[in-house]
């Protein structure tokens, strides 16, 4: 059998892709895709709840930050953020505590303006944890 030209398979590939996307975006919601059944606030408590655990070790901290900043197609929201900080204090890990913020800036991607809204809202925890911003250390001009 013949195979139609090139030019009408990617038509086809693309119509194809649009479906996919039209499905996803309509399952997503403003924070990416989360189970139906999770609403942001139980995310966010149970994010907090894990952090907040005064047992927690360096390979727990990891997986969770790995769970929450890197798989999830979302910015966490600053009160996240904050006890994944304080986490960091109670490890003494200060690189992990400014990994966590040029990761925080590196998921904002194209949207400038959220990443200075974390940082406004961290500003009381990174003084009072003494942590600086990467801009601070200046790992932005490497």
């Amino acid at each position: 059998m013949l195979k139609p030209p090139a030019r009408h398979r990617r038509r086809h590939a693309g119509a194809a892709l649009r479906r996919c996307a039209v499905t996803a975006t309509a399952q997503a919601g403003p924070r990416g895709l989360l189970h139906s059944s999770v609403h942001y606030e139980e995310f966010d408590a149970r994010w907090v709840t894990y952090f907040n655990k005064p047992d927690t070790d360096a390979w727990e901290w990891r997986k969770g930050m790995n769970n929450t900043l890197v798989s999830y197609d979302l910015v966490p929201e600053p009160k996240i953020i904050d006890v994944a900080l304080w986490a960091c204090r109670r490890l003494n890990d200060f690189a992990s505590a400014v990994r966590i913020l040029e990761g925080v800036e590196d998921k904002a991607g194209p949207h400038k303006e959220i990443y200075p809204y974390v940082i406004q809202e961290l500003r009381s925890t990174l003084n009072e944890l003494r942590i600086s911003t990467p801009e601070e250390l200046g790992l932005d001009k490497m």
